[in-house]
């Protein structure tokens, strides 16, 4: 069956993302529409260009994610001031870069195919405008800076997505009244789960795809500096979209437990690479027990816009990206 994906961010717990996929893809199901934030839009990414979930977790379970840290010669201090953030990221956008190249893809407009018209993309990226205030939606925000969204390198959104604030150095885009800091999709929208609903009865399931911490609902203890930044971070990539889901979303979507790894755990072992993998896959397993898209349907019938989020214009997060 086809379906439509909305994965959360993560970091390096996105291989439990790869194993929900891996089981999902097991039982029969295809993707149509995908979309993510951070290390979501990764996973979205490699899908829309053609990979499994199962190849996708061999290629997470190969790489030394330590290489991601890439470090020139400032001290971290002064990269911090000099540049908001200590790592360049640019070794993650080359390592994406080559895996899309692998199967044909560069930019957005190599991945308009089959079922989808020009103009309507099959991957859909988040990243936060700090200049703008705004969610982007990319590659459709991409002309908001005069650039074209066909032509808008999909590495290069993807990057956007995952500038974890303070970790990796924002991408800077120009506009035609400025410059705009963009830095990880998290902060406004960490699971997306809004980017592929449609008004009327949908003809497709719409998954959603997250990551459960176990310390999920708990204080988190603040005993530093260290501890303190830790915490902002990780309240700006979560809080948002806990508010607003509704029931519709939680019954539709698979939680992963991250099993206590770090968002940032570069040196992640083998080992715990291949239980965070297993791990998605039996959550996704357990969710596709009970799961059953009538039921669904007869339930909670037609989708469309939050009743908390409406307001004149319809969905805020979509009619504040044709705003400028």
């Amino acid at each position: 069956m086809r379906a439509n994906a909305v994965f959360e961010g993560g970091g390096v717990k996105g291989i439990g993302l790869a194993g929900a996929v891996a089981e999902m893809e097991a039982a029969g199901y295809r993707w149509l529409r995908v979309a993510g934030t951070s290390a979501g839009a990764l996973v979205a990414s490699l899908l829309a260009a053609g990979y499994t979930g199962a190849e996708m977790g061999q290629l997470l379970h190969e790489e030394d994610f330590r290489r991601f840290a890439d470090r020139d010669c400032l001290p971290p201090v002064v990269a911090l001031a000099m540049r908001g953030g200590v790592y360049r990221g640019l070794r993650f956008e080359a390592w994406l870069r080559d895996l899309l190249a692998a199967r044909g893809i560069r930019c957005f407009g190599d991945l308009e195919v089959g079922e989808h018209p020009r103009g309507q993309y099959p991957l859909q990226v988040i990243a936060s405008d700090l200049s703008l205030r705004r969610v982007l939606v990319l590659p459709r925000d991409a002309s908001r800076y005069g650039l074209d969204p066909d032509r808008l390198d999909v590495a290069r959104a993807v990057r956007m997505s995952a500038s974890v604030p303070f970790f990796y150095e924002p991408v800077r885009l120009a506009r035609f009244s400025g410059q705009s800091v963009i830095v990880d999709g998290g902060l406004l929208s960490n699971f997306p789960i809004w980017l592929v609903d449609t008004n009327g009865k949908p003809t497709h399931p719409a998954f959603g795809f997250r990551l459960i911490e176990p310390s999920s609902g708990r204080p988190t203890p603040i005993r530093g500096p260290l501890s303190l930044t830790l915490a902002l971070v990780s309240t700006m990539l979560q809080a948002h979209d806990q508010r607003h889901l509704e029931e519709r979303d939680w019954v539709r979507t698979v939680a992963i437990p991250t099993l206590g790894v770090g968002t940032l755990e570069f040196d992640l072992s083998s080992q715990r690479k291949r239980e965070l993998f297993a791990a998605g896959r039996e959550a996704a397993r357990r969710f596709l027990q009970t799961w059953s898209f009538p039921a669904y349907l007869a339930k909670y019938g037609c989708s469309g816009p939050r009743k908390e989020l409406r307001r004149p214009g319809g969905n805020p997060f979509l009619s504040a990206t044709r705003q400028e």
